[in-house]
């Protein structure tokens, strides 16, 4: 048995993971979209490492872009497998890819218009996939329940574990049979943060020969939540009361929307949320996402229960509006009314808050606060590293705002709540796989889990193969 890091290898999006039998069978764990302008990258989601009408199956861990957004293209590219995720991933795969093929196409006609001003009819490209691209790929899915085997070839069976990153997200374990010996092998996927609001706590995995580990926040500790409602309400107070500015939260339409929601929805019903403040969710794939999470309350956890039974909608509230229209959200950038703006993407590298960052960033009556990962080379990225300027669309633009950075919002495990999901497995385990990090957080999160007692940790290389 062979594994190849096809992608998320030193970095933190892309990821796909292509797993080969010694029959030839091959399982690809992900299918995820680059996100990013590394020069290293470039090309990234053009291309494969292998070729996809060879791969026999793909097992997805949850429906989040960079996790998924390849899928589409590894269709038109050949492959005809199925495609095996859970049941809310499912849905959530509905219209994310939909919502990435228009991007691509849009990316695509943009880039085409400009080739075409300046003469250059031999530049022009096709869109990495369309939208029957990924009708196509729709069919293939299969959705699974949590915490039942099912079977993918006649000597491999899987099991998804609730992963509490996002709705519908999983760890993933395989229990292979192979030269008369049963193999474990496990794949974190992305592992969430215990005692957040809306989903179940992750599951600990069943205890594996093998694991590859995500390794996002390998270097650091989240915000506790008791100070993170103190302090996200006094940024609400300080910057919509008393400097009349925006609020403006660039936040991924998946999970990270509708935690902040939730979070000010609990402080309306309980009555601490600024009276005339309005808010506003610019993005319609949020809009379509949130009505998802309304018809999965298979993956909340206790406390939203309980709170349904108080308020029967915990995505809405007075003073609430969830933008659709493009016309509105092209009010917004220019209106001077105090509001708070939650808009995708959460990296600010594209969508609507791309033009609210524009338009925005220069008023120091404003606020953007980052509430998750951004990769280096995005906007969000050089925020929080402290950026003066940035360019964007092309322009110059001060950076007057004030920035705020809560991590604590994030859905990925900080290094001691990873450490903490991977205890179970230091009595089984042969060799240990860091991936979806950069590679100064993951040499951080490898000297941490030695400390603990973890022994043979790679830290693959992008195409590296290693055999099992």
């Amino acid at each position: 048995m062979k594994i190849q890091f096809c992608g998320a290898a030193r970095e933190v999006t892309g990821s796909a993971h292509l797993i080969t039998l010694q029959d030839g069978f091959k399982i690809l764990l992900d299918c995820g979209l680059y996100q990013g302008n590394s020069e290293n990258m470039k090309g990234f989601n053009e291309a494969w490492y292998f070729k996809p009408e060879e791969v026999d199956v793909l097992v997805l861990s949850h429906a989040h872009i960079d996790h998924s957004g390849r899928i589409p293209k590894l269709v038109k590219d050949g492959f005809q497998g199925a495609i095996h995720c859970t049941h809310a991933t499912r849905s959530l795969c509905a219209i994310m890819l939909v919502d990435s093929a228009k991007i691509q196409e849009m990316d695509a006609g943009y880039y085409n218009k400009r080739q075409l001003k300046h003469g250059h009819r031999d530049k022009l490209r096709e869109p990495l996939y369309t939208s029957k691209d990924v009708e196509k790929a729709w069919n293939l899915f299969e959705g699974h329940g949590y915490d039942r085997w099912f079977r993918i070839h006649k000597d491999v069976e899987v099991l998804y574990r609730d992963a509490g990153h996002i709705l519908g997200s999983a760890s993933v374990t395989l229990r292979i049979q192979e030269n008369g010996r049963t193999i474990h092998f496990g794949f974190t996927g992305d592992v969430g943060r215990p005692n957040r609001p809306i989903l179940r706590d992750p599951n600990p995995m069943p205890e594996v020969d093998y694991l590859i580990c995500e390794s996002t926040y390998g270097d650091r500790d989240h915000e506790e939540a008791p100070n993170e409602g103190r302090r996200f309400l006094n940024i609400i107070r300080e910057t919509c009361v008393e400097k009349r500015g925006k609020l403006i939260i660039p936040a991924f339409s998946v999970g990270r929307t509708q935690e902040i929601v939730y979070m000010l929805d609990q402080l309306e019903t309980a009555g601490q949320l600024p009276h005339h403040i309005p808010v506003y969710v610019d993005s319609p794939l949020a809009v379509n996402a949130t009505t998802i999470f309304g018809a999965h309350p298979e993956c909340f956890d206790d406390e939203l229960n309980e709170y349904l039974l108080t308020d029967d909608n915990p995505f809405g509230f007075n003073g609430l509006t969830y933008v659709r229209n493009v016309e509105l959200s092209k009010k917004l950038n220019t209106s001077k009314e105090p509001c708070i703006i939650i808009s995708s993407s959460g990296m600010m590298n594209a969508g609507r808050v791309k033009h609210h960052l524009f338009h925005n960033i220069d008023n120091p009556a404003n606020t953007f606060l980052i509430v998750g990962y951004c990769a280096p080379d995005t906007p969000g990225g050089a925020l929080r590293d402290g950026a003066q300027h940035l360019r964007v669309f092309g322009e110059e633009k001060a950076v007057r705002a004030r920035v705020e950075i809560m991590d604590s919002f994030s859905a990925h495990a900080d290094r001691h709540e990873l450490a903490g999901f991977l205890a179970n497995q230091k009595g089984k385990l042969k060799q240990l796989f860091l991936v979806h990090g950069t590679i100064d957080r993951q040499e951080a999160f490898r000297e941490l889990l030695h400390g603990k007692g973890f022994g043979q940790i790679e830290i693959p290389e992008l195409a590296q193969v290693y055999d099992l």
